[in-house]
């Protein structure tokens, strides 16, 4: 393991790309139209110009140029194998756009050639008033939506990534940030034995906000983790809604527990919070060095055997943990 210290500046580092991304982002515009809340499916592929052995510099050059647009991964970790990228696509005004169709085009190295397209679904963030916290009403760069793009991504290294957006008729172009795919990540992955930790509950602390800077506090800390794991379906949380630097931490502690609202019985459910004390300075606690994460937030669901059925790393929609939900309902 590593010392608390280094693995905080990564962390830290790390989130802040993403916070230039959130920065841009979520509650600056959009549309407001309520189909919007509930996402969209993601568009057909063959809606999206074919590959046809180009490299992504020859799908660049045969597109539209979007100077104006910003298109940026909102997670760190890439696995060899199948991906789920979530990325946010703003103007350079500050504005999200939540409605676009977008296509992902990946290469491996500089000389690749471009496999996709992978289209993106859009994922609302949206909750229920009642479960709007107060940290995500009154962030003007709390998220609204992310979208969502299933890529397979088949070996280890730089891969190049570029953004086709439709506008107008058109396809515009937008260079992103190369992912770095790794063979085997140290944050557990579907398949592994979730670590065995304590995590503190209500009757822990005589303080709920020591343990949770969401306000008001939630109600995920009813259950040690080392008490429930291997015993029932787990829903695990690391996310600080007050000191997330990727601004989505509030939104999807809300919809978790909007979710537990709404399928109490169907899970335990637990919010970890990220630094010792709430307090960035003091590092990480034990349990996030325990899952390795380099980032928040990040989601766990773990069957009743104690394996990670899934993790979603960055945002995530209600709709996407209910069905992470229905998996592991599924093992018991």
């Amino acid at each position: 393991m590593r010392v608390s210290g280094v693995r905080t500046a990564r962390l830290l580092a790390l989130a802040l790309a993403a916070s230039a991304l959130a920065l841009l982002a979520a509650g600056c515009g959009g549309d407001d139209d309520s189909d919007d809340d509930a996402g969209s499916p993601a568009p057909e592929a063959s809606a999206f110009p074919a590959v046809d052995g180009r490299s992504l510099e020859q799908i660049v050059a045969d597109s539209a140029p979007a100077d104006d647009l910003v298109v940026s991964p909102a997670g760190q970790v890439f696995t060899e194998g199948r991906n789920r990228l979530g990325f946010g696509v703003f103007t350079v005004a500050r504005d999200q756009l939540t409605d676009a169709e977008v296509a992902i085009y990946a290469a491996p190295g500089p000389d690749g050639e471009a496999q996709g397209p992978f289209p993106a679904r859009v994922e609302s963030l949206e909750t229920e008033p009642a479960f709007t916290a107060e940290n995500t009403a009154n962030d003007p760069d709390a998220a609204k939506a992310v979208y969502v793009s299933e890529m397979p991504l088949d070996e280890p290294g730089e891969w190049r990534m570029i953004a086709l957006v439709e506008r107008d008729g058109e396809f515009a172009a937008v260079q992103m940030p190369s992912a770095v795919v790794v063979r085997n990540d140290p944050v557990p992955d579907p398949g592994d034995r979730a670590p065995v930790v304590h995590t503190p509950t209500a009757d822990d602390v005589a303080n709920i906000q020591d343990i949770d800077t969401r306000i008001p506090p939630g109600t995920m800390h009813e259950d040690d983790l080392a008490s429930v794991l291997g015993k029932e379906p787990v829903i695990l949380l690391f996310a600080t809604p007050a000191l997330c630097q990727s601004r989505v931490c509030g939104p999807v502690v809300d919809i978790a527990e909007q979710v537990k609202r709404d399928r109490p019985d169907d899970a335990a459910y637990i919010h970890m919070e990220i630094y010792n004390d709430n307090l960035a300075n003091k590092g990480l606690r034990p349990q996030v060095e325990a899952y390795n994460l380099p980032t928040e937030p990040w989601l766990f669901a773990i069957d009743c055997d104690g394996k990670v059925d899934s993790r979603i790393e960055g945002a995530f929609s209600a709709a996407e943990l209910n069905q992470a939900i229905d998996r592991i309902q599924d093992s018991c």
